[in-house]
């Protein structure tokens, strides 16, 4: 009796979307599946190099609640960071992953890679606007990334 009661409990705590179907029959748990796979792309990497455009694939347009990966690759040609503060409070980072060891930081101002190295940062893009990284001290078209979050 008491295992009924518990059931009923438990069954009347859940929300309603909780109990919810998605199109191909699997429960639907709301913003849970913000981090599934099926919510995820892959964004094209950005290139520190000396000289070299940082993003040779053009802006990035992105949409509020998808959650995107991208790798950040310096080849040590030079001492290079980037820089973007405003957007990077615009999302929401779930991991920084460099050389297998995951950082989850609380925010993010800027990145530098001293010698060749590789990072992936993954995220969820969530206040809508138009932002930019950029490498810090540059002015051309080819150093800047410009993001717009819909």
């Amino acid at each position: 009796m008491r295992s009924i009661a518990l059931i009923t409990a438990l069954s009347l705590a859940l929300p309603s979307s909780a109990l919810a179907h998605d199109g191909d029959d699997k429960p639907s748990f709301g913003a849970a599946g913000l981090l599934s796979g099926r919510n995820k792309e892959h964004l094209p990497p950005i290139i520190l190099s000396a000289g070299e455009p940082i993003a040779p694939e053009g802006p990035w347009v992105l949409q509020s609640g998808t959650y995107y990966e991208f790798e950040i690759q310096g080849d040590g040609s030079q001492e290079l960071a980037l820089v973007g503060p405003e957007f990077f409070r615009a999302i929401w980072i779930d991991e920084i992953v460099v050389e297998g060891l995951e950082i989850r930081p609380l925010g993010l101002d800027s990145i530098e890679f001293d010698k060749a190295g590789e990072m992936e940062i993954g995220f969820v893009a969530i206040k809508p606007g138009t932002y930019y990284i950029k490498i810090p001290g540059t002015t051309g078209e080819t150093q800047r990334l410009d993001i717009t979050i819909k």
